[in-house]
């Protein structure tokens, strides 16, 4: 098992990524993604990445799990597993880009929220989202002081 001291399930959230893969749609990158989240509930959610002709109109599989969580009712990420690679084949690690960083930051506190990196359920790289966007501008950032306004 590759449970740390955080409680964090690192083999099943990757295998739920790994798993997931085979829905990733990639007709002209033909690179496919899959993320697997956990948020602070215990759910896992999961998304991939889906393009489009029109390429702006795609997404990212780390956004995808992300606001499949929210629109859930969920808020609060503790960890998200990626794996990627070109037609559905995970030859290395897959990094999330600058957009799904952001976006996870608006849901976790960053120094504590893992990011892992996955080629095998065993074979992975792990960071805090801290780490790979630091001096992140965030909900607290804003004038009203990180408190969101219900609507």
């Amino acid at each position: 098992m590759d449970i740390l001291e955080d409680n964090i399930d690192r083999g099943k959230l990757i295998e739920t990524a790994m798993e997931n893969l085979k829905y990733s749609y990639a007709p002209y990158s033909g690179f496919n993604v899959s993320a697997a989240v956990l948020m602070n509930s215990g759910k896992i959610y999961t998304g991939v990445n889906v393009e489009n002709a029109s390429y702006p109109a795609g997404i990212c599989a780390e956004r995808n799990a992300i606001f499949h969580a929210v629109a859930c009712g969920e808020r609060e990420i503790l960890a998200i597993a990626i794996v990627g690679g070109p037609d559905h084949t995970i030859i290395d690690y897959c990094s999330p880009c600058g957009i799904c960083r952001q976006v996870m930051r608006e849901f976790c506190e960053p120094e504590k929220m893992r990011v892992i990196f996955a080629r095998s359920k065993t074979d992975y790289k792990e960071m805090t989202l801290d780490e790979l966007l630091p001096k992140s501008f965030g909900p607290k950032a804003l004038k009203n002081e990180g408190k969101i306004r219900k609507v």
